[in-house]
């Protein structure tokens, strides 16, 4: 009786969301100025979007146009600090495994150079408070224990974990390419999933990697609302799972049903293995977080900036 009421709940939440997105998501469409404004990037470490690494350019968000020219020549400096940063953090990113991309900070590895996409962000106060918190988590909390972590457990192991969370979120990554019509990613994910689960021992090995046909570009819910045509709504930072706004916040919702770590009981066992995942992530990128947020002028401007343009090129793939 009770698994019933809880089940009843769960969808009446959804529903609930998909409402509001639908009365608000629309309303606040992007909008785009050209690229000659110099833009801020940084990002805390919670995000969850993957692609290769390759480190994107950027500077200082807002302010030069208006502003006087020693704020634009303040900008400009910035953006080539940011730039030695990331050139720094890619160099001391030497023991992160090669099949497993880097989801947290994904946001500043593609090259972005036609337009900065603006956002709403009417809670800006809430939002700044809770980039402030997630920050104080990853340096008291999160950082210390993925290092201690790290020097426990040998990378290789960790690597196998890796693997095997994104073996098991396949359902999220399939169902996104077949509501979006990609069919041949959608099938391509299911392939993964099989030579994986069986001749990579339950997702712990990666033997896929050596097909590139089978390892299409990571789609989610998020872009696949963005792909009917849906703005991003507002931006949002949630406590502990990051930046994120109105439209994504929806898909991570819809992500939820499809994940199977969501159906573990009790609850406690689903947090300890949703830890045990952060945890072993965070343990492959230690520095980089650093790295980028002191060389943004505004850690907030810059974080929010970087990841609606980057969602912007995810839906455009």
């Amino acid at each position: 009786m009770l698994k019933e009421i809880e089940n009843q709940l769960k969808h009446l939440l959804f529903v609930f969301f998909l409402l509001t997105f639908s009365l608000v998501g629309c309303a606040h469409r992007n909008g785009a100025i050209p690229s000659s404004v110099p833009r801020d990037i940084s990002y805390p470490p919670a995000a969850r979007l993957p692609d290769p690494p390759a480190r994107r350019r950027a500077g200082v968000g807002q302010g030069c146009r208006a502003g006087p020219p020693a704020g634009c020549r303040a900008g400009h400096q910035n953006q080539e600090t940011t730039v030695f940063a990331l050139n720094q953090t890619q160099t001391n990113q030497g023991e992160v495994e090669e099949d497993s991309p880097d989801e947290s900070l994904a946001f500043f590895d593609k090259d972005t150079k036609e337009e900065v996409v603006h956002v709403a962000d009417p809670l800006s106060p809430w939002n700044r408070a809770m980039f402030h918190f997630n920050d104080k988590l990853y340096f008291w909390l999160l950082k210390p224990i993925s290092r201690g972590y790290r020097a426990v457990i040998p990378t290789p192991v960790r690597s196998g974990v890796k693997n095997f969370f994104r073996n098991i979120t396949m359902p999220i990554r399939m169902v996104s390419c077949l509501l979006q019509g990609k069919g041949r990613a959608a099938s391509a994910e299911l392939s993964r999933f099989l030579i994986n689960s069986t001749v990579g021992v339950l997702g712990f090995g990666n033997p896929a990697r050596r097909w590139p046909e089978l390892n299409p570009s990571e789609e989610d819910l998020g872009q696949t609302l963005g792909s009917y045509g849906i703005g991003n709504g507002f931006y949002i930072v949630w406590p502990v799972l990051g930046p994120s706004t109105l439209r994504d916040s929806v898909g991570m919702v819809g992500e939820w049903f499809l994940d199977p770590v969501s159906y573990v009981d009790p609850t406690e066992a689903y947090l300890e293995i949703w830890t045990l995942d952060k945890v072993n992530e965070t343990s492959f990128r230690i520095g980089d977080y650093e790295s980028l947020k002191e060389a943004a002028i505004d850690p907030y401007v810059a974080f929010r900036n970087a990841y609606i343009q980057y969602r912007k090129k995810k839906v455009e793939e």
